[in-house]
């Protein structure tokens, strides 16, 4: 099949592009690197009157890292974030990568587009959720900055207005003892994930949990966070904390799991629990290697 018939528009800056999309109102779509729109509108699953290709702006790309954070532009291929040694820096956003597609996927998808179309399977929402990252974005009327946890509102859908742009986004450094996992379950590597969980924690000398972040993906309609799990174990001498027990914790209650073809909603719930429980025995065992380094506050 082919997409239905569309106006397409190249503009060359961000404030081009805002304003394209507020002359041309609700029927257009912003066209980052294509890897998830595009399989879309062949298929005829959605289809819009204007595309706004933003691909190609110069200011939407890059990777900077400073004040505590990684910068990224919202133009920046997932493989240069493989390659860049300042995405190192967020242990998590660099081993969430390898996992998204294949590297074909990789050199073309970008990460504001991923984190943009907000499926709550893929792995860079994720990342964004669990580590409470901020998001740039650009309107006619100026730019804001927009908290991951108010972002993601719904499946497929974010808090953007329909002429913002998302420019950056800024992911926290972990710094001092830490220790980092992602845990996924896809029928094929490259696919989608079935349920899939998230670990970053933070110890102190005597080994207790200073602070930690649990993230799930493909188990709702956002990407989520477990946090009555995460509150549970902070605080906690490491060796008191069952990671089995942690993980069926961080799952109780999940509301929208996705019950299909692929896999129910029970499955779903189990095998999150045991990625969780595997995610925090990795991440721990990391925290307790590491050598620590520059205080971390929190």
């Amino acid at each position: 099949m082919k997409p239905a018939p569309f106006r397409y528009h190249r503009p060359a800056t961000v404030a081009e592009a805002t304003g394209l999309l507020e002359e041309l109102g609700e029927g257009a779509k912003v066209l980052a690197g294509g890897q998830s729109l595009l399989p879309m509108l062949s298929l005829r699953l959605t289809a819009f009157d204007d595309l706004v290709d933003i691909g190609r702006i110069a200011e939407l790309q890059g990777i900077e890292a400073g004040g505590g954070a990684v910068r990224i532009g919202a133009g920046t291929r997932m493989a240069d974030v493989e390659r860049a040694p300042a995405a190192a820096a967020v242990p998590l956003l660099a081993r969430a990568t390898p996992l998204i597609g294949h590297f074909q996927i990789r050199n073309l998808g970008t990460v504001g587009g991923s984190i943009a179309h907000a499926d709550p399977a893929a792995e860079y929402p994720a990342v964004a959720r669990t580590l409470d990252a901020t998001m740039e974005v650009a309107s006619p009327a100026g730019r804001r900055t927009i908290a991951a946890a108010d972002f993601f509102d719904g499946l497929w859908t974010t808090t953007m207005g329909p002429d913002e742009v998302l420019t950056a986004v800024s992911f926290p450094v972990w710094a001092g003892r830490t220790g980092f996992a992602v845990e996924e379950l896809a029928r094929r590597h490259g696919d989608f994930a079935l349920a899939g969980a998230m670990v970053a924690l933070s110890l102190d000398g005597d080994d207790r949990v200073r602070r930690c972040a649990i993230g799930l993906f493909g188990l709702g309609s956002v990407p989520e966070r477990a946090g009555a799990a995460e509150a549970a174990a902070t605080g906690r001498l490491l060796g008191d904390v069952d990671a089995e027990e942690l993980g069926r914790s961080a799952t109780a209650g999940l509301e929208g799991v996705p019950d299909d073809l692929h896999a129910s909603a029970p499955y779903r719930v189990e095998v999150g629990a045991v990625l969780v429980a595997r995610a925090w025995a990795a991440a721990s065992a990391e925290a307790r290697r590491s050598g620590g380094g520059e205080r971390d506050d929190g």
